[in-house]
């Protein structure tokens, strides 16, 4: 036998090294940490934005027998519980329903059909307001004799009441805004009725188109804003409440009722408006406070203080 057969078999083993600095087996640990990380977070959220009742329902629901959650749930369940098969809605509690829990028969409220009811029922107390206005005047002597000088119609702001003159029967003296007696005893009656409703009240005086001015400047803006404003002092003396006036102003000849003729006699007229509430809100809404800002080296004032005059240098 040659010596080559009998050559001794070498076996190289190779030791694998796992990792090192190179190696990507702390990524994977690192992954299923965050991914860990987020499914805490997202139960914690879960649990935070879930009412007490709908918990305790999910709390019933594993704690019941598959069988009888699969039938509906058990006896004493809760059948109006977000999770079927039991457990019962704590956010019912003698037949209310707690602030913040999910009603499932709660209506959701139409905003614009809502603002139209509120609308047409307000247009209904204006006509049964103008019904009973007119049912005064037919009732009582004095107003009746006055009767062709009261207008009443519904206009987009309200009720308008318009006391008009007449040639030979005017409201006021000439060129003054000192009332008739006649005149006082109609706003006394009309200052009774409209102090029954709620709604707010707008004044404007007018007069005809003939020209007028004094030496000190008083015109007809003057004139028809005074007479507005006497009247308003006379509603009151008639018992309606000084805090339903919102507006009084006066429009001279620039809103003529006899369009035709500028000089007629009824385009000098008191107009009294029932304010509907869209016209409410829009007074208001004119009326609101401006806020002005401040100007650098310029100092605002406090509410209800006057700025000092500044020295002469």
């Amino acid at each position: 036998m040659s010596d080559e057969g009998l050559r001794p078999i070498i076996v190289k083993r190779i030791k694998k090294t796992a990792g090192g600095h190179h190696g990507g087996a702390w990524k994977i640990a690192y992954a299923d940490f965050v991914t860990a990380m987020m499914a805490f977070f997202l139960l914690m959220w879960l649990l935070g934005s879930t009412s007490k009742g709908d918990l305790n329902g999910i709390s019933d629901f594993f704690q019941t027998p598959l069988k009888v959650a699969l039938a509906g749930g058990s006896g004493s369940g809760d059948s109006s519980s977000i999770v079927q098969g039991g457990g019962q809605d704590l956010s019912r509690r003698n037949g209310q329903v707690k602030r913040g829990s999910n009603d499932p028969g709660k209506k959701t409220v139409d905003l614009k059909t809502a603002k139209a009811i509120l609308e047409a029922a307000e247009a209904d107390r204006l006509k049964t307001l103008k019904a009973k206005l007119e049912a005064t005047i037919d009732a009582n002597p004095l107003l009746k004799k006055y009767k062709n000088q009261l207008l009443l119609d519904i206009t987009s702001e309200g009720l308008r009441i318009q006391i008009v003159d007449e040639l030979n029967r005017p409201m006021f003296n000439l060129a003054k805004a000192e009332l008739q007696p006649y005149t006082r005893d109609i706003l006394h009656v009309i200052g009774i009725v409209l102090n029954d409703v709620p709604n707010r009240i707008g004044l404007s005086g007018h007069t005809d188109s003939t020209p007028y001015m004094s030496d000190t400047g008083y015109s007809n803006w003057e004139l028809s804003a005074d007479r507005a404003n006497a009247s308003r002092r006379e509603l009151v003396i008639g018992g309606m409440s000084d805090a339903k006036i919102l507006r009084v102003v006066g429009l001279a000849a620039a809103a003529p009722l006899d369009r035709q003729d500028p000089f007629s006699a009824m385009n000098r007229r008191i107009s009294i408006i029932v304010m509907n509430k869209r016209t409410e809100e829009a007074v208001m809404r004119d009326g609101a406070s401006l806020e002005v800002p401040e100007q650098p080296g310029i100092a605002t004032p406090a509410a209800g203080q006057t700025a000092a005059p500044k020295a002469a240098p």
